[in-house]
């Protein structure tokens, strides 16, 4: 064998080894060990905390240091908080190549949870949208927890008093995600035609809601139980995906938000208009590179086709947040709740999440005792 022969043989085989160390590392859980809970001074608080990967059943309820607002941040005490599956992927570290970025092994952070609303108990310096006493709601990590402490310009507004907690609680991931999803990524405008993939759920519902109150006709994908209630969100047609095929419909659609993942870019693609849009936000279930899939395929067709392709990550921040309170304020977006649990129930609620049963949010109701 020619010595550039073993020379590039060498060089795969350490590549080989170097992806399979990799990997191994980047799979592998720490064992979930009992944390000695360290000694408390000044007021605490009760939180629930996933200090490992796993299931729900690393999910611990702990006393932990109640923390006070610096300069710039806000104290609130958490009413209500909502679960999405952010938060059970997060538990989980799956896809495991986002561990790159949250730890390898175990979690840098062992807060849980994004999704909140409640009162804000007292203010940093230099703060001054924000006061004791204001109801407010907003997206920021430790949700699940009595309170929290947050930069005052960061992804937290006041909430409007037409509004329950639970309802506010509802909104941010969800929301955020469906209003840049149609908007900031889809460049929706009144009158063109929007396909939702996941109609009914946390995402869907208020995907619905935003395209119809903004003038587009609506076609909404879901199951037979949720038809309904897909269309009493404003959607002007209904595909039932246990009897039809929407990407056998032979209609044409500027925009489609997929938010399942369950169908080829080329099946979607087939559906839009010329100049249309996909935008990509749920995936398939996989630890690897099957939730990556449809992105990698949309990224490498993007480059010959006329219709814009990809995929979408929400990001969480006051502007577009501020836009859906005043929805709210407005009766254009309404929480579709499913189901309600107490802090107590958090695993059983992570679970149902997990289910991909649940036909709009699923709530965490936060009482001090």
């Amino acid at each position: 064998m020619k010595l550039r022969y073993k020379i590039l043989c060498g060089f795969a085989s350490i590549i080989i080894i170097a992806l399979a160390t990799l990997m191994v590392m980047i799979s592998n859980n720490d064992a979930c060990e009992k944390i000695a809970q360290p000694e408390i001074s000044g007021p605490v608080m009760r939180a629930a905390l996933t200090r490992c990967y796993g299931s729900a059943d690393v999910i611990s309820f702990e006393q932990i240091t109640k923390p006070q607002p610096v300069a710039g941040e806000v104290l609130v005490r958490v009413k209500a908080a909502a679960v999405n599956p952010l938060d059970w992927h997060q538990m989980r570290g799956s896809p495991y190549l986002m561990r790159l970025g949250s730890g390898l092994g175990k979690p840098k952070s062992a807060e849980f949870g994004v999704d909140f609303a409640g009162v804000v108990e007292s203010v940093g310096a230099g703060v001054t949208q924000f006061a004791p006493g204001d109801e407010v709601f907003g997206g920021w990590g430790g949700a699940f927890a009595e309170y929290l402490v947050m930069p005052a310009n960061r992804a937290i507004v006041k909430k409007p008093s037409s509004v329950s907690f639970a309802e506010a609680a509802a909104i941010p991931i969800a929301g955020l995600t469906a209003i840049q999803a149609l908007v900031n990524k889809g460049g929706l405008q009144p009158g063109q035609r929007v396909l939702i993939n996941g109609a009914s759920g946390g995402v869907g519902t208020f995907a619905t809601q935003i395209a119809a109150a903004m003038g587009a006709h609506v076609s909404g994908v879901c199951s037979t139980r949720n038809v309904e209630m897909v269309k009493g969100l404003g959607a002007d047609q209904v595909f039932d995906y246990k009897t039809e095929d929407y990407t056998q419909s032979g209609q044409r659609f500027d925009l489609i938000v997929d938010l399942v993942g369950n169908h080829s870019v080329a099946a979607n693609r087939s559906l839009l208009t010329p100049k249309g849009t996909l935008v990509i936000v749920g995936a398939t279930k996989g630890d690897w590179f099957a939730p990556l899939k449809n992105a990698l395929v949309a990224a490498v067709t993007q480059p010959f086709v006329d219709q814009k392709l990809g995929m979408f990550i929400a990001q969480l921040n006051q502007q577009d947040l501020t836009q859906l309170s005043d929805m709210m304020t407005a009766g254009e977006l309404k929480t579709r709740i499913d189901r309600t649990y107490k802090l107590d129930d958090l695993a059983t609620a992570v679970r149902y999440s997990e289910s991909g049963r649940a036909r709009g949010k699923i709530i965490i109701e936060i009482e001090i005792e």
